[in-house]
């Protein structure tokens, strides 16, 4: 498993895609802490794992990833706040890792594109998933075949955004494209970050914009429909790759957690209040790892993080933030 820069696991934020009012206040005032969970059944061990809250079930949905026993995984999963539960959809897409996921809530589905299949070639489908089973789309347009592209819906234009990844030369790139639920359309922004694999990104429902970090070593950028922006924040994570991230909307704060750096793998974890990055000093939290799974579960109030990499080992445990 080559250690790549960035990732991303997405969710719709704060008054979107599901997000209760009372979930974007309540919390506010706790000591913000990591909990390990105990779930009766859980995925086996993974990394590079899809992960995204669905708000029309209230579940956060897990798709693919790898591990040292399983060069892809196929299956499907969703975590309900308590455990995790396997479902068996009548169609699903192939096994794959290095997919991105995010919710779609002008439809109400899930959607999920591209990765690396067990013939190790880049894919470039999409699907969706409507809380019972995966339907392939036949889009005009598509992104041609890339893996560990970022994505986040955007709620402010109602579209699903797509950046970076590399094809299967290993090429990486800049590209961004949005997803109105039917097509992909290609942008041309003004500006753009570098190309690059797995940044983390997230949509900031209290700034109205998506968060993008681990671009450029250690840069943040934020796209607002248009265009892309680099900010230049008094305080920053140092430079990352493959961490993980998810809007938080009991604190209107990006969270962002681990990866690795020029010191190894990390566990630290950052939050993005729409000016600067604050490093948080919370009483307990997951071991350092890269390739993580998260999203904020909308229906607990909580950050979910699932699995990932701490070479040589696959991670499969399961925590939440909040």
């Amino acid at each position: 498993m080559a250690v790549l820069a960035g990732t991303a696991v997405l969710v719709a934020g704060a008054g979107v895609a599901g997000v209760p009012q009372s979930a974007a206040l309540a919390g506010s005032a706790a000591a913000l802490n990591w909990t390990k969970q105990a779930p009766a059944t859980s995925p086996p061990v993974r990394d590079d794992a899809a992960m995204a809250y669905d708000a029309a079930t209230q579940t956060v949905v897990l798709f693919g990833g790898e591990s040292r026993a399983s060069r892809a995984f196929g299956d499907t999963w969703v975590w309900d706040g308590v455990t995790w539960t396997k479902l068996a959809p009548a169609a699903s897409p192939l096994a794959r890792r290095g997919a991105s996921m995010a919710y779609d809530a002008a439809t109400g589905t899930v959607v999920l594109f591209g990765g690396v299949g067990r013939s190790d070639r880049v894919l470039g489908d999409t699907w969706v998933w409507d809380g019972v089973t995966w339907t392939k789309q036949a889009p005009a347009t598509a992104p041609p075949p890339r893996a560990d592209t970022s994505m986040a819906y955007d709620a402010a234009t109602h579209t699903v955004v797509l950046f970076g990844g590399f094809d299967n030369g290993g090429r990486v790139h800049n590209g961004t494209w949005l997803w109105d639920g039917a097509t992909w359309t290609r942008q041309a922004p003004a500006h753009s970050p570098p190309g690059g694999r797995r940044a983390a990104m997230a949509y900031d429902a209290a700034r109205h914009n998506v968060v993008l970090f681990g671009i450029g070593l250690n840069s943040t950028w934020v796209w607002d429909g248009v265009t892309w922006t680099r900010k230049v924040p008094a305080t920053h994570p140092p430079a990352l790759g493959i961490a993980s991230s998810a809007y938080d909307a009991a604190t209107s704060t990006v969270v962002l957690f681990g990866g690795t750096s020029s010191h190894g793998f990390e566990n630290r974890t950052w939050t993005w209040d729409g000016v600067t990055w604050t490093k948080q000093a919370p009483a307990t939290a997951p071991p350092a790892r890269a390739f993580a799974s998260m999203a904020y579960d909308a229906a607990t109030g909580t950050v979910v993080l699932f699995g990932g990499l701490l070479t040589p080992t696959t991670l499969g445990d399961t925590w939440t933030w909040g």
